[in-house]
């Protein structure tokens, strides 16, 4: 059971609030203990915290315009827009690794004593256990949400952490070894890292732009219908879903009594709706298509008393994603086994 709209919505604030106020707060502490020290390990870490204040307001913009309703210019919601939230995040993760690279370079070529670095290192730890706390809660409310712009910044803040570790770990390398050029070498490791976070959270946008199938949602789906299956709904098929920032949208074609009356249909669909609504706190938007049975459906209907019925029912068939998304006639090649 997800959460109601309102519900939601308040805790995607609250999440992306407390993200940009921590981040701010980290960065500073960051570029402090990099003036310090004059590491270029730390100062990459800060470069890196800027990119997620600049994400985090972009967040917050994303979750306060994906929650206006409807209107006739996006009759289906602004919700998409979270996936651009994604991909910009993306984009400025791979912007952080080139910056990184660009600071740590001259460093690695060029090694020079780092004062203070006990003092940066505590800061350095202090800041990474902060931004795992935050990082850990944010992916958490993102789930709990289902908000890629929450989960994306979740994972933001975690190539922070990445980071951070890759800095201390170098830089108490250099502290115990006094191989100083370990500080710019460390930091061009920590920016292929995050390389591959940023860019796979641009594709995940990409993903989300062009629809692509979820398998994960259509189990879901799959599972919410077989869990309140009833013998009036004989069969499904043709299921579609997709999401729009909080929200899922979903279509299928239900095969019905074919002596059911205008009004029966009706009810049988509305309570379909309700089921899904329910499920996913009134956040989705059904469309069902309604199919009357037809004589070669009687072997997998389990509609009784049916006075229509032309042969005995064998089986029904099992309502799982991979049968209930076919677009295929429902009365050929049924599958093996069934529901007793």
């Amino acid at each position: 059971m997800h959460l109601p709209a309102s519900d939601n919505f308040r805790l995607r604030l609250i999440a992306v609030v407390i993200s940009l106020t921590v981040g701010a707060t980290l960065m500073a502490l960051k570029f402090y203990a990099a003036h310090l020290t004059g590491s270029s390990a730390i100062l990459s870490d800060a470069l890196e915290s800027i990119i997620n204040v600049v994400a985090s307001t972009f967040a917050l913009g994303s979750i306060l315009w994906a929650a206006r309703h409807p209107d006739e210019s996006h009759p289906y919601g602004h919700g998409k827009v979270e996936y651009f939230a994604a991909g910009f995040e993306g984009a400025l993760i791979i912007l952080a690794a080139a910056g990184i690279v660009f600071e740590a370079w001259p460093h690695l070529l060029h090694p020079a004593p780092l004062p203070s670095l006990e003092f940066g290192l505590l800061l350095v730890l202090l800041a990474a256990l902060v931004n795992l706390a935050l990082g850990l809660g944010l992916l958490k409310a993102g789930k709990r949400t289902r908000s890629l712009t929450l989960v994306a910044d979740g994972q933001h803040v975690l190539t922070d952490v990445y980071t951070s570790l890759g800095v201390l770990a170098g830089l108490a390398l250099v502290w115990f070894s006094g191989w100083y050029w370990l500080d710019g070498a460390i930091a061009c490791l920590v920016a292929v890292n995050i390389l591959f976070i940023g860019t796979r959270l641009i594709r995940q946008s990409f993903q989300g732009l062009m629809d692509t199938s979820e398998p994960e949602l259509l189990d879901e789906i799959a599972q919410v219908l077989a869990r309140h299956r009833k013998e009036t709904w004989i069969d499904i098929h043709r299921l579609r879903a997709r999401r729009s920032g909080s929200r899922v949208h979903c279509d299928f074609h239900l095969i019905l009594p074919r002596d059911f009356t205008l009004e029966e249909v009706h009810r049988e669909v509305k309570e379909l709706e309700q089921v899904f609504n329910a499920h996913f706190g009134g956040q989705a938007d059904v469309l069902i298509h309604t199919d009357p049975c037809e004589e070669p459906v009687c072997p997998i209907c389990g509609y009784d008393p049916c006075k229509l019925r032309q042969g005995e029912q064998v089986r029904q068939r099992l309502w799982q994603s991979q049968i209930i998304t076919a677009d295929v006639d429902q009365t050929k090649d049924l599958p093996p086994g069934g529901d007793p």
